[in-house]
């Protein structure tokens, strides 16, 4: 049988939850970036005993809290997620064992093994968000679906969304019969899209 993508995906409320990003070098200037851009009100904090200047203005601008030490158990106090990108394979995997001993979620970057989940391509319009897995072989081929997805939905998908929304609000019915009502008029969109493309 081929292998399959058995990850669950999930889309994260950050706001409500506290990150740490253990580094301070190229990695977790990266990771902190895409974390920002999808969810700037992310709870972050960095511990690293030395940051790049880049990372230290993006923290700035974003609130994040900035721990200039070494890393320490004592920094996973409660954090909920915890992202290990340091150039010290000893160090990262000590993050990782910790992570587990605590109940943890854990992301030791580029080392698949030492991930409880993976950081993958996403796409935002307005209230749609798409998010791509490789799980974890490519991350150069969910960059190119990240673009790739980024053309083809619309811009203006985020009315589209509000606006059945609001009439989802207006029918009448049980959850099934509001579901079947709701499949019935948006069937219409996929059916305009195979017509445009043939």
């Amino acid at each position: 049988m081929d292998e399959r993508n058995n990850l669950y995906p999930v889309f994260l409320k950050v706001k409500n939850l506290e990150v740490l990003i253990v580094g301070g070098g190229n990695v977790a200037e990266e990771k902190l970036t895409f974390l920002l851009k999808s969810s700037p009100d992310a709870r972050v904090t960095m511990v690293s005993p030395m940051y790049r200047e880049n990372t230290v203005r993006l923290a700035e601008k974003f609130g994040v809290k900035m721990i200039k030490k070494k890393y320490h158990k004592r920094y996973l106090k409660n954090k909920h997620i915890v992202i290990a990108t340091t150039d010290i394979p000893e160090v990262n995997i000590k993050v990782y064992k910790d992570c587990r001993k605590k109940s943890k979620l854990v992301n030791v970057a580029d080392n698949p093994p030492y991930c409880d989940f993976y950081m993958g391509g996403i796409v935002t319009k307005g209230n749609v968000k798409v998010a791509i897995s490789t799980n974890g072989k490519s991350p150069t081929t969910a960059k190119r679906l990240r673009q790739f997805f980024e053309e083809v939905i619309p811009e203006n998908i985020d009315d589209l969304v509000k606006n059945l929304n609001e009439y989802r609000k207006t029918i009448k019915g049980d959850f099934e019969q509001k579901v079947e009502t709701l499949n019935e008029f948006t069937k219409g969109l996929i059916e305009k899209k195979e017509v445009e493309h043939d």
